[in-house]
Parts: C-alpha cells; structure tokens; sequence
C-alpha cells in the first residue's frame, strides 16, 4: 500500500514546501520504519525542495502476522486466512498506519510550526489502488464536498485482457487546499468506507473514532449516512447510535432514525444514490412536512412568546439549535444557554459566530450543571428544558426540579419530552426500548402529567399540556410539553386553562 503526499509553495508564503516535515514530524532527510502489528510503515521523501515536497507511506503487510493479532474470539471466516487473496489496497490498514505514524499531524499539532499546522496548503494525494465497490462515482461523492478535485481512475482486472472489463479498484488522486489534519480525517474516514470493510473487529469506540474525526465535515457532508453505514461495516447497533448521534449535531430527529435498514452491499453497487432510502421510505421532505425537531422548536417558541418572555434561559442547549431560533426573533431581548458539555458549548459557540451583531449580541452560553442551584439564574421570564429531563437518573431529578423551579424559579417554564406510548410506531425499535442511548427513562403521557402535576404544586406553578408532532389517535404525539407559568402570574397561558 502506497498513499504519497506533496505540497506546492504559493508564491510569497513565507514558508517553503519541506516544512511539511515538521507538519507530519518525520525528517525529510531520511527513511524511518514504524512496526505495525502486521508488518511494517516506511516513511520516505522522493522529493523534499523548497517548492515543492512529497511525503511517502508505504505499508508492508506480512500476511502471517495479520491472521496472529486478531483477538482470540474476533468472529471471522474460519479458512480466509488460508483461500483469502484479497489484494492489499488502500483500506483500514492504512487508515490505522495514517493514525499511528501520522498521529501528531492527524490530530492538528505541531509545537515547532504551530501556525502552519493551521494553514491551508496546497495539496496533492495520491493512492495506487484503492477498493471502491460503488465506482468512481462514489470516490467524487465523498471527497468532492470536502474540498477536493478528484480523478479516479477504474484498475482494469487484467491489462493484458480488456476485454474483463474494469476491477473494483481505483487509482485516486485528490487535489485541493486545506490544513494536512482536514485532509488526514478525510483519509482516515473515507478509506475504509470506499473498501466497505474493516480488518478488525468493531466495537462501541467506532463511533467515538467517526465522530472525533469526522468533527467539522462530517455532519454537513450529504452522504454522511450512506458514510456511517460503511464506515460501521453496516453493523445495525452501531450505525443506529452513530446516527442519533449526528443527528443532534446537525439539529435533526434522532427518535425519527430508529427505522434504519442495513444497506447491503448488493443496492450500494446497484448505486442507490441516497444509501437511505430504504429507512426513509420514498417519500420526499415535502411529502412527509417539517421534521419533528423543527415542530418542536416552533412549539418552544410559540410557548414562550404566549407567556410573554423576553428574558430566557435555555437549560441544556446543547449545540443552540433553539438558541439560533430565539435569537432570530427580536421579542427575546436576552436569551443565555446552559450546559454541561464543553464539547457541546464550543460548537454552540461557533455557531453564534456565524450570526449577525444584532443577533449574536443578545444571547450568550456558558457552563453549568442543572442539578445545582446557581444563583445567576434567577430572574428570567422563562426557562426551556428542550429534551433534557429525560437525560438525567431519575434519583437526580429531584434536585433539577429543586434548581430550576425552586432556586432559579423562572416566571414560566417549557418542558419537552418523549412521549413513550408513541415508540410502537418507530419500526425497528425494540419493544422497551428507548429512542436515544443517553436516555435515562422515557415517560408515558400519564406519567409526564403525574410529574408535572406534583412539580407544579410542590413550587407554585399552573401547568397545561400540549402535542408536539401529528397525533395518533391511539397513542399520541411523538413528543410532549408542559408549559407551567408562576401562580398569580397573568398570561395566555392561565387564560387558556391548565390541568
């Protein structure tokens, strides 16, 4: 397996092109090998000039050692390693020797040339053989919304035969502008999804791997499903919470995912242009209306402009989906989001610096547990808890309840959740199971207006229910909010009755 990389100097940058050896921490000047668990990495430079430099990996597989350093247990056809003669291409093999010889420049860093690591540079990659099963129409489909100009080249099976036609491997090279560690992510995901094939055994950690380095490209590139099923080798668990999982960084539905089908291998190469057509069903966004997250937000908001707020807390905001909806609307004259994931905050935070002053200067987030009282929330007009309760333990519940209607005590207070009885109409999810991995429980109607109700009397709050997403005549809406408003406070909401 071969993957060169070059970069060309612009004209007048200030550094040249065999800086990239301090980018990839590897000596122009020499060869280094780096032992893999099946076989060996050589690091080399063809060329190392001050125009223009190319960096070489080169993997060498002992077919021997690759049998040996599965695990014992790892589920495998028993005689492949004896009539296996699949070709060493570029695949996960690669991606592995990308991470490990590669890893300090993978992840972004470089203590000597901190700000080249953060420059986008002109570069070239070339691979040899890479399987690609869906053709070179798939290699332009992953890589050509990244950023990349990419000629795929189809690998006859045999020269000395035209006639066989062309083998499933391609010669790829990509050309583009971007830092090396975008364009290392971009191999290290995309490899093994063009093979559709993994060389180990997959666990939960996959995800955490996608998502780590597919931050930033990922959630907004438009084959991200069709990417997370091969990815994931379409393993059904897997691909399902890695798609939950995306679908709240992109504001999406994760319950409206459950329905996944496996994607055989069989529709990719037929060119099943969606890769999710067969969970989604036919119909287009139009057919079947906004999504549920949409109706949601909307919903928030119509509860908060009939309680008449202007000063709002977002507790669990998350990535600010409903803070960009607020923020939009000049009613609300400051709105601060809360949440406990740093993770989450930096991308809310991104996010607001994409909007204008008059917007971005009106809200704000920051840090914050809700299961403790803080002082600093008190006096706003109304707070949302958006798709939150269900994410803490029950036994904490009580002190939520305690710091948000007791502590903070907010004039009114919008609360949304699953609504449990719906979940027989999510084909594909299992019977008591829940929607998301993260949730803690998932409520019935009865049981939300139980809570509610001894909440409400507990702090001094009136509280009316409402459906959020079409109902079913059996079971309800999909989700469920409760819009409780301070007792003796006078709003529409008291007007329209509560339970």
């Amino acid at each position: 397996m071969l993957l060169t990389i070059s970069c060309t100097r612009p004209d007048g940058a200030a550094w040249t092109a065999s800086d990239l050896g301090y980018l990839l921490h590897k000596n122009p000047s020499r060869i280094q090998t780096f032992e893999q668990s099946y076989g060996e990495a050589h690091v080399f430079y063809p060329e190392a000039g001050e125009e223009r430099c190319t960096a070489a990996l080169l993997l060498e597989i002992d077919p021997v050692r690759l049998v040996r350093g599965k695990p014992k247990g790892t589920p495998d056809f028993s005689l492949g390693q004896y009539v296996n003669d699949r070709p060493y291409a570029a695949s996960s093999l690669l991606s592995v020797a990308i991470s490990t010889v590669f890893g300090t420049a993978l992840h972004g860093r470089c203590k000597q040339r901190p700000e080249l690591a953060e420059t986008a540079l002109p570069l070239r990659i070339e691979l040899p053989a890479v399987p690609c099963k869906g053709g070179a129409e798939y290699a332009e489909r992953v890589f050509a919304p990244l950023g990349w100009t990419v000629v795929a080249t189809p690998l006859p099976l045999d020269p000395a035969f035209p006639d066989w036609g062309d083998s499933h491997y391609l010669r790829l090279e990509l050309t583009g502008t971007m830092r090396l560690s975008d364009a290392l992510s971009h191999l290290y995901v995309l490899l093994p999804v063009l093979d559709g094939s993994k060389h180990y055994w997959l666990d939960s950690g996959e995800i955490d791997k996608l998502l780590r380095f597919g931050e930033g490209w990922l959630v907004d590139h438009p084959e991200r499903e069709w990417i997370t099923r091969r990815y994931l080798t379409r393993r059904y668990t897997l691909v399902r919470t890695a798609l939950a999982r995306l679908a709240e960084l992109d504001d999406a539905e994760p319950e409206e995912l459950d329905a996944i089908e496996e994607i055989t291998e069989d529709t990719v190469a037929e060119g099943d242009s969606t890769a999710g057509a067969a969970a989604e069903g036919s119909e287009t966004e139009d057919e079947r209306g906004p999504s549920l997250a949409v109706l949601r937000r909307a919903a928030v908001h119509r509860a908060l402009l009939e309680v008449g707020a202007s000063r709002v807390l977002d507790l669990g905001c998350g990535q600010g989906s409903l803070l960009r909806e607020l923020v939009a609307d000049r009613a609300f004259t400051e709105i601060v989001g809360i949440d406990v994931s740093m993770r989450e905050l930096k991308i809310a935070a991104r996010r607001m610096r994409r909007l204008p002053e008059w917007q971005s200067k009106r809200v704000t987030a920051r840090q914050g547990a809700l299961t403790y009282t803080d002082a600093s929330l008190t006096g706003y007009d109304a707070a949302v808890l958006m798709e939150v309760i269900e994410h803490v333990d029950a036994p904490r519940l009580k002190a939520l309840e305690q710091s948000v209607f007791g502590a903070a005590a907010p004039g009114a207070v919008v609360v949304t959740t699953p609504n449990s009885e719906f979940n027989v109409r999510y084909d594909g999810l299992a019977a008591g199971a829940f929607r998301h991995s993260d949730h803690r429980f998932e409520w019935s109607r009865a049981e939300f207006a139980d809570w509610a109700q001894r909440v409400g009397e507990t702090y001094g709050y009136a509280v009316r229910f409402a459906p959020i997403g079409p109902e079913d005549a059996e079971v309800g809406a999909s989700t469920q909010m409760a819009v409780f408003t301070k007792q003796g406070k006078s709003d529409d909401s008291d007007e329209k009755g509560a339970a």
